[in-house]
C-alpha cells in the first residue's frame, strides 16, 4: 500500500497512527474523465487546508474528533493520464485498508473514484447498499463512447451490485434514459432530501452501507466550487442533516467528491466538504 501513497495528510484532529485508527482518511486526486470543468484533483489538499479553520467539536452531535480514532494517510499516487491504472491503485489501497480492519473515508477527486472503492468494499460485503447524494444520476452507459466516466459511475456500480442496491438522493439532472434505467435498477429520489431520508433508512435497514456524496448535490449558492454545478439543490444545512440521519446505519465506508477549488475563491465549498467529513467521522467512528 505504501508505494501508492504520497502527500502526507493533514485533516484537522488527525493525530492517531495507522495501527490504532478505526477510520482511515485517504485522498484520491484523480481528475481525468470530467465532462465540463476540471480541477477536482486539487480537492483533497484544499479540503485539508481549510479544515484547520473549523472547530474539532460538533455542536450537533456533542462530540469532538479527539473521541474518534482516525488517521489521515495522505493521497493515493494516481498516474496522470492513465484512468485504468489510477482506478486499480485506488482499489488496491482500499483492499489493504479493509484487510487491516479499517473503515475507509475517501476524498475526491472526480466521482469515478467511488467505483474502485465500492468494488473493494463489495468484495467484503456482498449485501452492500449504497446511498448516493448527487445532483446528477450518473447512470449513463457511456459518455462520448467512454464507459469509465464520472457520468457512468453509478451505472457501473449498479451493474456490480445488482438491481435496487443503490439509493439516489437529491437527483435533479440527467438524460431521459438514465431515469428510465433508474426505475428498474435503483431507488431514485428526486430533489428534496428531507422528504427522502426516512424512506432511505427503511430501505437500507441493517445492511452494510456505503455513502457517496457528490458536493454538487448542494445548490451552487452554497457550493459553487464544483465541475458541474446544477441550480435547485439543497442547502448546506440540509446535507449536514441528511448525513446525521444515517448515524444509526451500519456505515462501512464513505467518499466525498467533486470539490473543485479553482471555482471556489471564497473557499466555502471546501469548508463545507471539510465540515461534512468532520460530521461523518463523528457520526460513524
Amino acid at each position: 500500500m505504501e508505494q501508492y501513497l504520497e502527500k502526507p495528510g493533514g485533516f484537522m484532529g488527525s493525530n492517531t497512527g495507522y495501527p490504532e485508527a478505526l477510520i482511515v482518511l485517504l485522498g484520491a486526486p484523480m481528475d481525468l474523465t470530467v465532462s465540463y470543468r476540471p480541477g477536482t484533483r486539487m480537492g483533497p489538499q484544499q479540503i485539508r487546508a481549510v479544515s484547520i479553520g473549523l472547530e474539532e467539536y460538533s455542536i450537533y452531535l456533542d462530540k469532538q474528533l479527539s473521541e474518534v480514532s482516525f488517521a489521515d494517510l495522505g493521497d493515493v499516487a494516481v498516474p496522470f493520464g492513465n484512468v485504468n491504472e489510477s482506478l486499480e491503485r485506488i482499489r488496491q489501497v482500499i483492499e489493504r485498508v479493509l484487510e487491516d480492519g479499517k473503515k475507509p473515508f475517501v476524498i475526491g477527486g472526480e466521482h469515478l473514484i467511488s467505483y474502485p472503492v465500492i468494488q473493494a468494499i463489495h468484495h467484503r460485503y456482498s449485501d452492500l447498499m449504497v446511498v448516493h447524494f448527487d445532483a446528477h444520476a450518473d447512470l449513463r452507459k457511456d459518455y462520448v463512447g467512454e464507459a469509465n466516466s464520472h457520468a457512468t459511475v453509478m451505472r457501473k456500480t449498479a451493474e456490480l451490485l445488482g438491481p435496487k442496491r443503490i439509493i439516489q438522493v437529491g437527483i435533479r439532472s440527467g438524460i431521459k434514459e438514465e431515469f428510465e434505467y433508474a426505475q428498474e435498477n435503483t431507488h431514485l429520489f428526486k430533489d428534496r432530501l428531507e422528504e427522502a431520508m426516512p424512506r432511505v433508512k427503511e430501505i437500507v435497514g441493517d445492511r452494510p452501507l456505503y455513502i457517496s456524496l457528490d458536493i454538487d448535490v448542494v445548490d451552487p449558492a452554497f457550493a459553487p466550487g464544483t465541475g458541474t454545478p446544477e441550480p435547485g439543490g439543497c442547502t448546506a444545512r440540509e446535507i449536514i442533516s441528511a448525513v446525521h440521519s444515517l448515524r444509526d446505519c451500519r456505515v462501512v465506508g464513505l467518499d466525498l467528491v467533486e470539490v473543485s477549488p479553482v471555482y471556489d475563491p471564497s473557499e466555502r465549498t471546501a469548508l463545507l466538504g471539510a465540515k461534512l467529513l468532520r460530521e461523518a467521522i463523528l457520526c460513524f467512528g
